[in-house]
């Protein structure tokens, strides 16, 4: 029965990503995390997020803002290294509480509009791309913070979900080598779970990428905060459960 769910929510994040961009870590990270520990979930998930984000980024290259992918690449990719250093040690309900606080401000902003209203200069470009690379490589969940920033730029959806997926294909590949250092044998193990989840991520991919161009730019912003919204608030759940 676990196999079949992790195959429903692999098809299900990886269609979200495709259509918002971020959602395969956010979704297929908690469900792991019932069966393995958190340490061990953000691992085993990495995997197939690489997989099928390297998959969607061939698919939509072509739209990535260069400009806005430069400012947070970069620290992206060192927030994901510092991030996945970190995994064993900092993992605490405080983090997830304060990411959660983070998440519920942006989601809120999407869905109300203030976030297009927002202009977001090149230092909190900076600061928003190593923190969702910190949060990337340390507890799996970077697309919301990292979606939160890009909305307030003026790029069409196109590029929106093209740029967020060049900017998580740079954090992968900065934490995904400590993981399969670290934690190799554990990996080994679950090999079934990582294939079936990346088999499913690649086919929700491909559907969800299909959908995006059928969606209005307005649609697609109050999606995308209404997502967010939603993550903050299971976040934010989970912190409250930890401390009690």
């Amino acid at each position: 029965m676990f196999d079949v769910a992790v195959a429903v929510v692999a098809v299900i994040a990886g269609a979200t990503a495709g259509v918002a961009g971020f959602g395969i870590g956010s979704l297929l990270t908690p469900l792991f995390a019932a069966r393995y520990d958190t340490k061990l979930a953000v691992a085993i998930v990495s995997i197939p997020h690489l997989v099928a984000t390297a998959y969607r980024f061939v698919t939509v290259r072509e739209h990535v803002d260069r400009a806005v992918l430069i400012r947070f690449g970069v620290l992206s990719a060192i927030g994901g290294l510092v991030g996945a250093l970190l995994n064993a040690r900092v993992n605490g309900p405080a983090i997830t509480i304060v990411f959660a606080v983070l998440l519920l401000f942006a989601g809120l902003s999407g869905v109300t509009g203030f976030a297009e209203r927002m202009r977001f200069g090149r230092k909190t470009a900076w600061i928003a791309g190593a923190l969702s690379g910190l949060f990337g490589g340390m507890v799996g969940n970077q697309g919301g913070i990292r979606s939160a920033a890009l909305l307030g730029f003026e790029i069409p959806k196109e590029s929106f979900v093209a740029t967020a997926t060049a900017i998580a294909l740079v954090v992968d590949g900065a934490r995904m080598p400590v993981y399969l250092v670290t934690q190799h044998s554990a990996l080994a193990h679950a090999w079934m779970e990582i294939l079936i989840a990346t088999i499913g991520g690649i086919v929700g991919t491909m559907w969800g990428v299909q959908v995006l161009h059928r969606i209005p730019e307005w649609i697609f912003r109050r999606s995308v905060g209404a997502l967010i919204l939603a993550l903050g608030i299971y976040m934010l759940a989970k912190g409250i459960a930890e401390v009690s």
